[in-house]
């Protein structure tokens, strides 16, 4: 009997201590501040497909994410080439930074405005990004957010 009480407050511990710990923790300020998101796509492109690809992304890449910067849409945009891929590895990561998430009234705000921008339809653009199917596909992207020591 004595075995099975010691268990059960033993249990009882477990469970509450996750809910005491945070609030303590919350007490202390984090020595971490966060700062801006990036988002990074990362991109196989077929054997033989480079040079189309690194055309895309030298025009209308580009053009589409100097447009997003010159909104204050975006902060930076960078392209990595990934020197070393392993098999099935992404070898080109595109990678966009950005202060905030838009909510769901300004994104449909900066669709708007990037449709009348371009001049083009969604559906002008899906068939253009299924284009280049033919010669890169997307292997996965991540959503990080970038963090400061105090």
């Amino acid at each position: 009997m004595k075995l099975m009480k010691n268990a059960m407050i033993a249990t009882a511990m477990l469970i509450s201590a996750p809910m005491v710990l945070p609030t303590a923790a919350a007490a202390q300020e984090s020595p971490l501040v966060a700062g801006d998101y990036a988002e990074v796509a990362g991109i196989f492109v077929k054997d033989g497909g480079s040079l189309k690809y690194a055309m895309h992304l030298a025009g209308d890449w580009k053009k589409n994410q100097d447009f997003a910067k010159s909104q204050g849409w975006i902060t930076d945009y960078k392209i990595y080439i990934n020197e070393n891929p392993r098999d099935g590895e992404p070898n080109v990561y595109l990678m966009t930074t950005f202060a905030s998430l838009p909510d769901a009234a300004e994104g449909e705000r900066r669709e708007k405005a990037y449709a009348a921008w371009a001049k083009t339809t969604n559906a002008q653009r899906e068939a253009a990004s299924g284009n280049r199917a033919e010669y890169r596909t997307l292997k996965g992207s991540m959503l990080l957010r970038e963090y400061k020591v105090r």
